[in-house]
């Protein structure tokens, strides 16, 4: 390990420094640049949208509108044009008016009236629920292939009655550990004792009325299942979310939630209140083989639920954000869903993502996680510290958005009129364009493409395809639904514009410009009010992530980050939520510097055109690199296009001008109408002015040399820093990879590694060292094809025979150091 970090840390210093006269030494001397160039306003006002109102005249935008080319007729079915118009509610802002009654008595009372009159009750929820399942056919069969797997083979052509009854018990208990129960007098309880509780220690829980609307209509007039696909953050998402519906006397949904909070007294309040427990590796059971029993048990307890029009809250990254931004979309009960549509079992589906945005979660950070330190596991005990520790503290402002709620037949029924190209591995992406410097299996001509023939939902590949472009649909909506906080704004503004410090009016200042940059890109926020005090009551919250103290120049406040390693990733986490608005601007950027590093020829010697074909297909490329990180469209937008019409956006900014266009065809690659046609029939929920269906032309672009805009592609940049970093550093990393290596044993020095970079000062961004970003960094390098994975009871990795030699290793290197700023 020590030889490791030496090898590293020289290959580290060696590249810090040639990085540091290409870029300009910009992090190295950012106190300098931020003392010599201080109009920070000019920053953001350069990237608002040209022709967008501003912020005190132009109206919050409605977020969360299903796609209108995968669901139309569910975009137009429960929209009206009154809807977004409805604003903003409190929900826990509950007094007399809210309530039949009038007077002191009902002032005095009004919460226990409000929750009294609130519409819920037994017939709501389903009946028979443990005898249907187990006598069901496909758990009948599953308990007889159970029983059969477990006896000798001269005896199973008769099994022993006593082993099936043994079995039949063992399904019975699997079920009723599993199952909800919920009841009505208990949610009643549970929402006056929320109600007190959430007035504690939140300011506010917001909604859009309009958007409930919507909900309430879906629920009452479609009378089909609804399910409920919220990103994760919190633990009190689960509460949160059945609490917003029973105020609104929309009906509980069931919850999934992992058997790791199936723990006494706490377990059985969960299940009254609609959650149910499932494992959180479902095929693997406690012998370590498939469990074909609680599979099936689960799968028909899922079944029953939709076939009695029950609602359902499936949480589908499987776990809470650790990082702040959405992890991967996980189908593994959201293939139930859609299977139970295809068997007919139910009619229709509609799904309805939900975007939560939290000032500050009550977890408050997870820097234990995030500095390697196991997971605690849940107990009784945890859980009152945890409400004991909330009681004692404000959290500040909370905003629950839902989007359109959009019919699954009618999106199953849309693809099959579509072509659907197969997904193709990051292997067969990037690995041509890493090792021989050619395009890769993405770049080639649209009749080579492959494609999924088969409309047939029996086939598997298809069937899988589908519903992991359902799941990442919803996932998508709910994270560009998911409000923008002020702590999002502040953190992302301490620790990527003014990482060195700064005075508190300038911070004001940019934090008035960046709400205005928000909502130009169609983003909600989830505050209001005067800057100055959005501001201050976002620094309290961040509490001792930033040092505060008074500076000499007219006793004004001097804001800094502090630089302590938690520190560093608490702020990132908050950072992180404001992360997607720039997300797409923030690769092209980054691809920007890239394609420019390329065009230098020798010293001081740089081609300052750039071809736009060859910057979307760098940051196409650059996209799929992240692509366990981020994502930067629906599956129905072509990557090309969207990053096409962000370069139109960066023209039109005045980042980017026109130096001249190519008026004959390229030799390389086709016109995007021909080459993309099912792209570039997309269009955004927000029309505009792109001309898709006419042929486009290569044109050579220039970078605009005015200090705003160099700043804001800066900043842009400094975004993708902590990511890029950690992967940079796992590319580093395996130059000294010798001998194979379990993963987990791999993933732990890796994160060493990180963490010691960041002690050393070596690190540019301290926040690149999470144990996230380094399982990422490894996941993604095993997907890339460096690593070979194979089983021996645990995985062990290997380099692969392409990686093996030393100069394609360093070729990787070089790759992903042309996007850093370092």
């Amino acid at each position: 390990m020590a030889d490791a970090v030496l090898i590293t840390s020289v290959i580290d210093n060696a590249y810090l420094s040639n990085s540091g006269a290409q870029a300009g030494n910009r992090m190295k001397n950012c106190s300098d640049e931020l003392e010599e160039y201080c109009p920070s306003s000019g920053v953001f006002q350069s990237a608002a949208a040209t022709g967008k109102e501003s912020i005190l005249n132009r109206k919050r935008p409605f977020v969360g509108r299903c796609c209108h080319v995968c669901s139309p007729l569910s975009r137009d079915k429960l929209f009206n044009t009154s809807i977004p118009s409805q604003g903003l509610r409190n929900v826990i802002y509950i007094n007399e008016t809210h309530t039949r009654y009038r007077g002191w008595l009902a002032r005095r009372l009004c919460y226990v009236l409000f929750i009294q009159e609130r519409d819920v009750h037994r017939d709501m929820f389903p009946r028979n629920v443990i005898e249907n399942v187990l006598n069901s056919t496909r758990v009948q069969k599953a308990i007889v292939e159970t029983v059969t797997d477990r006896m000798p083979v001269e005896t199973l052509a008769q099994p022993e009655p006593k082993a099936v009854n043994k079995v039949k018990r063992k399904a019975r208990g699997i079920l009723q550990q599993m199952v909800a129960n919920i009841s009505p007098a208990v949610i009643r309880l549970t929402g006056w004792v929320l109600l007190k509780l959430f007035n504690g220690f939140f300011w506010s829980i917001q909604i859009h009325k309009g958007q409930l609307e919507m909900v309430k209509k879906a629920a009452a007039e479609q009378n089909v299942p609804l399910i409920f696909l919220p990103v994760h953050k919190s633990h009190i998402d689960y509460l949160l979310l059945t609490f917003i519906l029973f105020c609104h006397n929309i009906k509980a949904p069931h919850i999934a939630a992992g058997n790791n909070l199936n723990i006494p007294i706490f377990s059985t309040l969960i299940r009254k209140l609609g959650g149910f427990f499932i494992r959180r590796k479902l095929d693997i059971g406690a012998d370590g083989r498939k469990d074909i029993l609680y599979r099936s048990v689960l799968r028909v307890y899922i079944e029953e639920l939709l076939r009695q029009r029950q609602f359902m809250e499936i949480f589908v990254e499987g776990t809470r954000s650790r990082s702040g931004k959405p992890y991967m979309a996980m189908t593994g009960l959201l293939s139930i869903v859609v299977d139970s549509l295809c068997e007919n079992i139910v009619t229709d589906v509609m799904i309805i993502p939900v975007g939560i945005s939290y000032d500050r979660i009550i977890e408050g950070n997870y820097n234990s996680e995030q500095l390697g330190k196991p997971k605690k596991k849940e107990s009784l005990w945890g859980v009152a510290q945890g409400v004991f520790r909330m009681l004692r503290k404000n959290f500040g402002c909370v905003r629950v958005d839902f989007g359109q709620p959009f019919s699954v037949r009618e999106y199953i029924d849309t693809q099959r009129n579509r072509p659907l190209p197969a997904t193709l591995s990051l292997e067969e992406n990037l690995l041509p364009t890493i090792i021989t410097e050619r395009p890769g299996l993405n770049h080639i001509e649209q009749d080579l493409t492959p494609v999924v023939i088969s409309r047939d939902l029996f086939d598997e590949q298809y069937r899988r395809q589908l519903i992991s472009n359902v799941a990442k649909h919803a996932l998508f909506t709910a994270s560009r639904c998911s409000a923008v906080m002020s702590t999002h704004i502040v953190a992302c503004l301490l620790l990527y514009r003014h990482r060195e410090g700064v005075h508190l009016s300038k911070l004001v200042e940019d934090f008035f410009c960046m709400k205005e940059v928000v909502l130009a890109r169609d983003f909600d926020l989830g505050f209001s009010g005067n800057s100055e005090d959005v501001v201050m009551h976002a620094l309290h919250l961040l509490g001792d992530c930033v040092n505060v103290r008074s500076s000499r120049r007219n006793s004004e406040f001097f804001i800094a980050p502090t630089t302590t390693i938690p520190a560093l990733f608490e702020l990132n986490f908050y950072s992180n939520g404001i992360f997607q608005v720039f997300l797409t601007e923030a690769i092209l950027a980054s691809s920007l510097c890239a394609v420019l590093r390329e065009n230098i020829s020798g010293p001081g010697k740089m081609d300052p055109t750039v071809s736009q074909e060859r910057l979307v297909r760098t940051a196409a490329d650059l996209c799929h690199l992240l692509s366990n990180e981020v994502i930067v469209g629906l599956p129905c937008q072509a990557i090309y296009q969207v990053f096409n019409d962000a370069v139109s956006k960066f023209i039109q900014y005045g980042i980017l001008l026109v130096a001249e266009e190519d008026l004959s065809p390229s030799p390389t690659e086709e016109t995007w109408a021909n080459k993309y046609p099912d792209g570039l029939s997309w269009r955004s929920d927000e029309e505009d002015d792109s001309d898709y269906g006419e042929e486009q032309r290569d044109r050579y672009l220039k970078v605009s040399q005015s200090p705003d805009h160099q700043a804001f592609i800066t900043f842009l940049q400094r975004l993708l820093g902590p990511l890029l970093e950690a992967y940079f550093s796992a590319a580093v990393y395996i130059q000294s990879f010798r001998l194979p290596v379990e993963e987990t044993e791999y993933i732990s020095k890796f994160h060493k590694y990180l963490l010691s970079r960041t002690e050393m000062k070596i690190a540019v961004f301290g926040e690149s060292a999470t144990f996230c970003l380094a399982k990422s960094a490894v996941k993604t390098l095993k997907d890339l094809g460096v690593f070979k994975a194979r089983k021996s009871g645990s995985t062990v990795l290997e380099l692969s025979n392409i990686f093996l030699p030393l100069i394609n290793r360093q070729k990787l290197l070089e790759y992903i150091h042309n996007f850093t700023v370092l």
